[in-house]
This record gives structure tokens, C-alpha cells and sequence, in this order.
């Protein structure tokens, strides 16, 4: 029974349980919470209630689609990356391990969603067709991941870890630092959290994620 409930074994069995039972709930509680936010969302700029993001890497390299609601204008990533005038706003994006601190691409409905992480919510869907998991490392962008790497060569080891487990709504590092936190750090804890991967690890990252989500320190 001991070994069910951490390692390989707790991975492959009772995690996507736990997976599926808690989203399931967390959907039904939250429902209240999305239905607002939909609506504001709406109302407080033009553009879609879910954001366009590129896709996200997840578990052994596949790339996903992660939900979130829109927290920023319409295009918000491809502009960054394309518009002369967000070249200055993009070198500090990459200088900064992929988090700007004042980014003016954010409305203000979203600067209050991503500050309490309600703009995460909708990733219970993908937790529950299994791209992702309630806990795990973070989800990166493809682009975010060959940048990163090129600066902090050293953790390419530790991402191989990483990349053997889901992708989290929540982690370890989310909950020690948030944004925060550098890239090669956040890489370290995330390979901590699979190397002591556990249902009671789990269980202690749920218990701390709504103090950080009502707090928002570390949030950007």
C-alpha cells in the first residue's frame, strides 16, 4: 500500500485518480467563480473569454493547449513578439526568465485574475482529459524552453526529470515563489518535486495553493 502512495507507483495509478476526482470537484465548486470572471471578461475588453496562447510543452516533449481565461489584450503573445513597438517589453520578457512585472498588455480585469491565479482555473479541463495534472512542474512555452536553456545549459539533466511527469496547475515552485523565482531555480524545485513525487507531497501543495492564490505575492 506504501508504495502506491509515492514514486513510479503513486505516478502511474493513484495520481490520475486523484487527477480526475479532485478536478472534477474543484470544477463544480469554482463554477460560481468562472461564470463571473466569463462575464467580466466580456464586458471589460474586446476579444475571446479563453486567452490565444501558443502551445505549452508537456509531458515527454508533447505540446498541448493549455486553457486560461484572457487576462491581456487580443494577440497578446504574437504582438509581443512581432510589433516594433513591444521589441524593448520583449527583451525584458526574455532577460527576465520569461515574467514581466509591469506588463502593459494586461486589462484590468486580468491584472486581478492573474494576481489570485483565477485566470488558471479553466486548466481543470485539461487535467481532466489528462494533459495535465493538479500538481506538477510547469508548463513551458517551446520558445521560453530553447531560450532558457541556451542561459542555464547546466539544468538540461534536471529538465529531462521534469519532462517525465504532467505539468501542474500547481507545483512546488508555485507555491515557495511564484514568479518570483528564476528560471534555473524553478527547473531545481520542479525536479525536487518528481525526484519526492508522493500523494502526501501532492496533498501538502494543495493545502498551501489557496493561501497563495488569495495573497497573490510572487503574482505577475
Amino acid at each position: 500500500m506504501i508504495k502506491l502512495l509515492k514514486g513510479k507507483s503513486y505516478q502511474v495509478s493513484l495520481k490520475r485518480i486523484v487527477d480526475i476526482i479532485g478536478a472534477s470537484f474543484l470544477f463544480v465548486f469554482f463554477l460560481p467563480i468562472i461564470i463571473v470572471t466569463a462575464i467580466a471578461i466580456r464586458l471589460g475588453s474586446r476579444g475571446p473569454i479563453f486567452a490565444d496562447v501558443p502551445e505549452r510543452i508537456g509531458e515527454k516533449g508533447k505540446t498541448f493547449k493549455m486553457y486560461k481565461f484572457r487576462s491581456m489584450i487580443t494577440n497578446a503573445h504574437y504582438l509581443l513578439r512581432t510589433e516594433p513597438k513591444f521589441k524593448n517589453l520583449f527583451n525584458q520578457y526574455k532577460k527576465g526568465s520569461y515574467k514581466l512585472k509591469n506588463d502593459p498588455r494586461v486589462t484590468k480585469v486580468g491584472k486581478f485574475i492573474r494576481k489570485h491565479s483565477i485566470d488558471e482555473i479553466p486548466q481543470l479541463i485539461n487535467v481532466i482529459i489528462g494533459e495535465m495534472s493538479l500538481v506538477g512542474p510547469r508548463a513551458y512555452y517551446p520558445d521560453e524552453l530553447n531560450d532558457q536553456l541556451k542561459k542555464y545549459s547546466h539544468t538540461k539533466k534536471l529538465l529531462n526529470k521534469v519532462l517525465s511527469v504532467k505539468p501542474g496547475m500547481t507545483g512546488l515552485w508555485q507555491v515557495t515563489g511564484r514568479s518570483e523565482i528564476n528560471f534555473d531555480k524553478r527547473i531545481s524545485i520542479d525536479a525536487q518535486y518528481v525526484k519526492d513525487i508522493s500523494l502526501w507531497n501532492d496533498l501538502k501543495i494543495m493545502i498551501k495553493t489557496p493561501i497563495v492564490m488569495i495573497n497573490g505575492k510572487g503574482a505577475v
